[in-house]
Formats: structure tokens, sequence, C-alpha cells
């Protein structure tokens, strides 16, 4: 049966920006337990597993987080001096507008709003590349993180294993996620990525030869 651990990381990834909500989560927040709950002994073969929390503790999840922020920082760098230029120079318009005969208005108005536009643009095609970038990072992570739950499974000789974002209370002994951070930490710590770019369309193809 295919494992079902990729996507439901994944959907849990499109929840958050660039930084990334979920791996803001520090490893204390795993397996919780209240000292007033006082819980039923532990369900024989049924174990607990927060992926989100797995991925965000790990030392890989927090590497894929560092990451997303330098290039977030990156992408910052390119767009602030257009920013700030395009900004600058409609205030300038604005400081001289009406000392401008119409024509001169409508000109310099419609050429600032097509720079507007094309920034507009831009920043929107920014804003899905780092999208597009920390899907595929926390896809790859929780691709690391699906056989390690399986391993996992088998050895502790799990019959169900259930999400824990899905259970209110659980006795923290059935709950595996803890044991999921050490082994995925003992897989990988980190691997190389960039920014996906969105805007290099693929070369047509060459026509069929007549």
């Amino acid at each position: 049966m295919r494992s079902q651990l990729a996507p439901l990381a994944l959907t849990a990834a499109l929840a958050f920006g660039a930084a990334g909500h979920a791996l803001a989560q520090t490893p204390a927040a795993i397996a919780p337990s209240s000292p007033s709950i006082t819980h039923g002994p532990p369900i024989a073969g049924v174990c607990l597993l927060s992926v989100d929390q797995a991925i965000a503790a790990s030392k890989v999840g927090q590497y894929v987080r560092t990451r997303l922020q330098q290039l977030a920082q990156v992408v910052s760098a390119e767009l602030q001096p257009e920013d700030n230029k395009l900004t600058a120079d409609v205030k300038a318009y604005q400081a001289k507008a009406a000392t401008l005969d119409a024509t001169s208005r409508q000109t310099q108005e419609q050429a600032l709003q097509a720079r507007a536009q094309q920034f507009q643009q831009k920043y929107q095609l920014r804003q899905r590349e780092m999208q597009a970038t920390q899907e595929k990072a926390i896809n790859r992570v929780a691709q690391e993180l699906d056989p390690v739950a399986q391993q996992l499974y088998q050895d502790r000789h799990c019959s169900l294993l259930l999400n824990r974002q899905s259970v209110l209370i659980a006795n923290p002994a059935m709950d595996i996620t803890s044991a999921a951070v050490a082994a995925l930490d003992a897989k990988i710590t980190q691997f190389p990525f960039e920014r996906e770019h969105l805007d290099t369309a693929p070369a047509p193809a060459a026509g069929a030869a007549h």
C-alpha cells in the first residue's frame, strides 16, 4: 500500500508562509502530556505520529526553515530597490503633477501604471516561486520520513498508526513522534535546494516537417 505520509505533510505545509509555520514549532512540542490528566493504559497495537512536528523538530526540518528564510531574503533584496524606486518616482510625479499639462500628466501616469503592474506581476511570481520551493522541500523531508515511520510501525508492532493532529488526547506512551525525529536525524540533516523558477518557459516544440 502506498504510504500517505508525504501528502499529509505537504498538505500541512501549504498552510504556512515561506519561513514555515509548522517548521517554527519546537521539539518541546512533541508528545505533550498534561500532568492533570490520568491516562488509561496504552492500547496495544495503536500508535500515534505527528507528521508536522516530526518534520519541524528534525534537524533537516530546521535546516529547511533556515534555508527558506535565506531564499526569502534574496527575493526581498531583489524586489526592495525596485519598489523603493517606483515609490520615489510616484511621489516625484505627484509633487509636480499640478504644473504639467494634460498630455504630460497622462503620459507619465500611464508609464508609472505600467511599471507598477510589471512590479506587481514580478512580486506575485516570486511569491509563487517561494511557495513552490517550500512545497518541494517539505515534500522531500516527508519522503525521507515515510520509510522511517514505516520501520517504527513494524518495530513497535503497531496495528494502527494515527495522525496525532486528529486525536484530542491520548496516552503519550503510544506516541512514536520522538522516535521518528531521532531516526530522521540519523538519516538526513540537510540537502541542497534553490528557489524554483517559474518564469522560464520551455522552448516551443519544432513544427512537424511537411
